[in-house]
């Protein structure tokens, strides 16, 4: 495989100069059969504006019960714990590459109602990239990362990778007290993320945990004057920050930017639980307020997201760990906590599939607009 890196001089996004690589240097990966997972950018390929469509929620022809994805029988070899009460559910005994759709179905349905759901011993990393395709087709379209980088010939597998080889994830942190950013992935979409999946394929020895945190507990949680207000009203999420930071990176832009004006409150279409929709990934204002309005209450829910460990759960990750999550209930983060630098920590690598949901609806109907 020929060498592809380029390492650049450039700035993050504090203006501060950090060496960037981008993609991945060969001689650190001639021995790895995963190799072919490795990030790259398509710098030639555009892609027009996500158009709408009619999105079905397998969550609908589920079965409340779940009786074939968590038999109430004993002697399946199939346990499901809950990681919190609020938040997680772990699973061993099934293969997520041999479900068969009903289980798939009742799947989706678990995720809305528990928000992520992860799977130990799995193969899921080697049954190859048309199989995986398939598999997360299942639950919808598949989204094409804007501006990430993603998997040779399957671009819309976006790369998750950090090494001493690739330090550009990393350098988006490093200028700040922490490396943790919650958000609900490319919240701004106009037709944003239902479920996202994610498997790591190499990990450190320790560290590079993932955070989930549940909006339906969060929103929950606030008082009732609180919710009253905010279920009126809508919140601007963007992608242009984002789109802004790689062009300035030297990186591809695939797709241009979009604003979305997604309910503050939003029901799921399958739970009809309601949600908190914000994030601090991607939420900029409140629509209709001040600015100082504004934000005052983003700081609040903001802090409530990333501060409230009682409706959290972390995750522990190995080489055959496939985590599946609903973008409508969460928002995650990473957690990274290893040094690149120490040969006993360092690498992490993987990649993420997503799917896109429907066009949010908040309470009374309320719509997002664009």
């Amino acid at each position: 495989m020929a060498a592809v890196t380029t390492v650049q001089e450039t700035t993050n996004a504090d203006g501060e100069p950090i060496k960037l690589a981008v993609a991945y240097d060969d001689k650190v990966h001639n021995e790895s059969k995963y190799s072919d997972y490795l990030p790259v950018y398509d710098t030639t390929t555009k892609f027009p504006p996500t158009e709408l469509f009619d999105f079905e929620d397998r969550g609908h022809h589920a079965d409340p019960a779940k009786p074939n994805l968590l038999p109430k029988t004993t002697n399946t070899g199939i346990k499901a714990i809950k990681l919190t009460p609020r938040i997680g559910t772990e699973i061993t005994g099934l293969q997520l590459s041999q479900l068969s759709n009903v289980q798939k179905d009742e799947l989706a349905l678990l995720l809305a109602e528990r928000g992520v759901v992860v799977f130990r011993d799995q193969d899921f990393k080697d049954i190859g990239p048309s199989a995986q395709n398939e598999f997360g087709q299942y639950f919808g379209r598949l989204h094409v990362h804007p501006v990430g980088a993603h998997v040779k010939d399957h671009i819309e597998f976006h790369s998750i990778y950090i090494g001493k080889d690739n330090l550009y994830r990393l350098g988006r942190s490093s200028a700040k007290l922490t490396t943790t950013g919650y958000h609900s992935d490319v919240s701004y979409e106009h037709q944003p993320p239902a479920i996202t999946l994610l498997t790591l394929v190499q990990v450190p020895e320790t560290g590079g945990d993932t955070g989930w945190t549940s909006q339906a507990a969060a929103y929950d949680r606030l008082s009732e004057p609180l919710k009253g207000f905010l279920e009126g009203l809508r919140a601007e999420h963007s992608g242009f920050p984002q789109a802004e930071k790689a062009a300035r990176d030297g990186h591809f832009v695939r797709r241009e930017p979009v604003k979305s004006y997604h309910p503050v409150v939003r029901v799921h279409s399958v739970t009809k639980q309601k949600v908190l929709f914000v994030n601090p990934g991607f939420t900029k204002r409140i629509v209709g307020l001040k600015d100082e309005e504004s934000d005052a209450i983003l700081k609040v829910l903001f802090r409530h997201i990333a501060a409230s460990q009682d409706i959290q759960a972390r995750v522990k990750w190995d080489d055959r760990t496939v985590a599946l999550w609903d973008n409508r209930v969460t928002a995650h983060t990473a957690i990274s906590d290893y040094d690149v630098n120490d040969e006993g920590e360092g690498l992490r690598q993987g990649f993420r599939i997503t799917t896109l949901g429907e066009v949010p609806v908040g309470v009374n109907g309320l719509k997002s607009e664009w």
